[in-house]
């Protein structure tokens, strides 16, 4: 698991807080993304949310079955978002082209599971009324092959996969702006619950630099974590 992100000097992922507003990192992301290459990408529900053409799934007195669900298992890229209690309506099946596959717990409604399928949104159960993140990529791997998969935020999703220790490498562009203040979502966040509850981090070592034409900086690191 990759996890890919670019940020500001001082580690900032909101790009409408950086300054100097006249630096536009345009298709940065996208191009270091295809660079890296990876058979799904994965995300946190509030960057999923970014993405949904929807407004409500109708009711339905169907009962579904609480089991992995696949509109389709071919693709050249998955495109994963994190949805513990269901509640993201897409409106769409993919996002640029990678079909979605959305993370559940077995506790979201059957409204939601019917509206998925109407989409043609596939999804994967990886937990009773909350998500086993050590189980997504196991699950991953199994129905549909993905064996390289890029963490692709926001802060708060990367920071749960980073205390999880399910990392394996880091891959951040630094970029010549600057954010300044509090408040912003930082590279690796957390909630206040999970403020004091460290990552198991034994070792990072430096794999690639690159200055890019820009003036951003590439950096990759390889991660260790502590296998207890």
């Amino acid at each position: 698991m990759i996890c890919h992100m670019i940020c500001s000097l001082d580690g900032r992922i909101l790009q409408s807080r950086w300054r100097p507003e006249s630096y536009k990192p345009g298709e940065l992301f996208e191009d270091l993304h295809d660079r890296i290459g990876g058979d799904a990408w994965i995300v946190g529900r509030v960057t999923g949310q970014e993405f949904a053409k929807g407004d409500r799934y109708p009711d339905t007195n169907e009962t579904l079955p609480r089991e992995n669900w696949f509109a389709t298992r071919e693709a050249d890229a998955f495109g994963v978002v994190l949805d513990e209690q269901g509640k993201i309506v897409w409106g769409r099946s993919d996002i640029g082209g990678d079909p979605i596959v959305v993370v559940l717990t077995e506790a979201v409604p059957n409204s939601h599971l019917a509206g998925l399928r109407s989409d043609g949104v596939s999804y994967i159960f990886a937990g009773t009324d909350m998500i086993d993140l050590c189980a997504v990529p196991d699950i991953l791997n199994r129905e549909l092959g993905v064996e390289t998969l890029l963490v692709e935020g926001g802060g708060t999703a990367n920071g749960e996969f980073l205390r999880a220790g399910l990392i394996d490498e880091i891959s951040m562009a630094l970029c010549p702006a600057i954010d300044g203040a509090a408040g912003a979502p930082s590279l690796f966040h957390s909630g206040k619950e999970d403020a004091d509850t460290p990552a198991p981090l034994t070792g990072l070592t430096l794999t690639h630099h690159e200055v890019l034409p820009d003036g951003e900086i590439w950096l990759r690191y390889r991660v260790e974590n502590d296998a207890g």
